[in-house]
């Protein structure tokens, strides 16, 4: 049998006390890819850290080539030939690209002066081998999430690493993207490099891994093959408990409930043209398309987030002016962001303050915050959601990043507001946590709210939609019933550049 390129034996970690990981073993082949699987929590992230030096181990043993190592630091990982791929984007947003993969290892002229064109031309190389056309000269906070992501990836492949950990790297990326990424991976796999690949989607695993290790509570719970192990026992091992079906819920008839939220002609440059639909109370409306077609723009536009050129808004009946996210909650709207980290959390403060943080109004009492009742309020969300942390007075920072997203649910939930937009809402998340999101949110429109429900993962637009509304360059072009749509159907209207007239005509009706 090949020898182990990576072996980690017993390892322990606790953060305040509280143990991430207890006595865990993984081991990791040349040119494999091994798939970490386990729920959001369970302990994935934490043990990927100490293998790339972020935290450190409190115990246990590490192997490199069969020898001990010690990796104190991200970059003593990286001269071991270690790279990761963090699940939260690690860019510096002021810097181009190119700065971003080469911080720190500029080329130079005459060992002083820092070579752009050289800089450029080997960042552009490395977007090359990803099909991706990108300017290295790009400022990267301007780049759109997904972007982001494949700066990312590429900069972890910029260190010629022999050991690359990817911690959900296609939570943002879309079809075609995804698999110039499984390109890339087969290349690495055939030079022999060894991969660590953190995923929840068992369609991406079922491609790609060779074996998976399953963590729950901070623990190994086995290592199985991936092509002869059931997929429903991978999920049966993380979770500990069988999960609902996935099949479709029975889809109640909103045609007659109240228009909760009208959209006439809305219009912001080329990333929203000429957009209208209605939705309704007890309604999820799916949004679907590809990677910048403009669905998170419509939401943004709507939120306040993004000033309109152009259209009008109705609540309940009532022309509406929203100039900013104040004004929209103020009207009943609450908008969970795609980007959590930068748009819904407040990450140096604890999880009760989150959230409470925007109905902060409601626990004033005589000028003062009424920490008792903020104290009670957060700890019944963290039961309702299931929300895995030590106490309410963690730091929002140190929760995964599907207790994260729990984390910015609860205080929209607090908010109560009546049309909620959810925005990727189980990005980055695991199986078990996904069906209770989805639970949440058909609960959520049993009682009457109103949802639009943003997705690049179309089994769960077609799972969860009553509605689908399909967008592709800024414009709504079609409209599928949640009953009967299909994959295909919403590709078709993904891929048509041009709106057919008749629709036009009943857009502007």
């Amino acid at each position: 049998m090949t020898s182990p390129l990576v072996s980690l034996t017993h390892v322990s970690k606790s953060f305040a006390g509280v143990r991430v990981l207890d006595q865990v073993n993984l081991e990791l082949l040349p040119g494999e890819v091994h798939a970490l699987m386990g729920e959001n929590g369970a302990g994935k992230s934490t043990l990927m850290k100490i293998l790339a030096g972020v935290y450190s181990k409190d115990s246990g043993e590490m192997l490199l080539d069969g020898k001990p190592i010690e990796v104190d630091s991200p970059r003593a990982a990286q001269q071991l030939g270690i790279g990761i791929i963090h699940q939260e984007l690690n860019l510096m947003n002021h810097l181009t690209a190119a700065q971003n993969l080469f911080i720190g290892r500029e080329p130079r002229r005459f060992g002083l002066f820092l070579d752009e064109d050289a800089l450029n031309a080997k960042a552009r190389a490395i977007f090359d081998t990803l099909h991706l056309q990108l300017d290295p000269r790009t400022v990267v906070g301007t780049l759109t999430v997904a972007r982001q992501q494949m700066v990312e990836i590429a900069k972890a492949l910029s260190f010629d690493s022999r050991v690359l950990i990817m911690d959900e790297p296609t939570a943002a990326l879309n079809d075609a993207e995804v698999t110039d990424l499984f390109r890339v991976i087969a290349q690495l796999k055939a030079r022999g490099v060894g991969i660590v690949y953190i995923s929840h989607k068992m369609d991406e695993l079922q491609r790609i891994a060779d074996r998976v290790t399953v963590m729950r509570d901070g623990q190994t719970v086995a290592t199985v093959t991936m092509a002869t192990t059931p997929v429903d026992r991978i999920i049966a091992m993380m979770v500990g408990r069988e999960l609902a079906s996935g099949e479709h819920a029975e889809i109640p008839d909103t045609s007659t409930a109240e228009v909760a939220l009208d959209v006439r002609h809305l219009n912001r440059g080329r990333a929203v043209r000429d957009v209208s639909f209605t939705l309704r109370r007890g309604e999820i409306l799916g949004f679907a398309g590809l990677m910048g077609a403009g669905r998170t723009e419509v939401a943004r536009a709507i939120f306040g987030a993004d000033p309109l050129d152009s259209g009008e808004v109705r609540v309940h009946g009532e022309l509406v002016k929203i100039a900013s996210p104040e004004d929209a909650v103020r009207h009943g709207i609450g908008y969970l962001s795609e980007d959590r980290k930068h748009f819904g959390l407040a990450t140096g403060l604890d999880v009760e303050t989150n959230i409470a943080l925007s109905s902060m109004r409601r626990f004033m009492k005589s000028g003062f915050i009424d920490t008792t009742a903020t104290r009670r309020t957060a700890q019944d969300y963290v039961r309702q959601l299931q929300i895995k942390t030590p106490s309410v007075t963690q730091p929002v920072r140190l929760l995964s990043g599907g207790n994260q997203q729990k984390v910015v649910i609860a205080k929209w939930l607090l908010r109560d507001c009546d049309i909620l937009f959810f925005d990727e809402p189980t990005r980055g998340i695991d199986v078990g946590a996904k069906s209770e999101i989805y639970r949440l949110i058909r609960e959520l429109a049993a009682q009457g709210k109103a949802i639009v429900m943003i997705s690049s993962e179309l089994p769960e637009v077609l799972r969860m939609s009553h509605r689908i509304l399909v967008m592709c360059e800024g414009r709504i072009t079609g409209e599928l019933s949640g009953h009967g749509a299909t994959q295909e159907a919403i590709m078709q209207l993904a891929t048509r550049r041009e709106v057919p007239a008749d629709q036009a005509l009943a857009q502007a009706a």
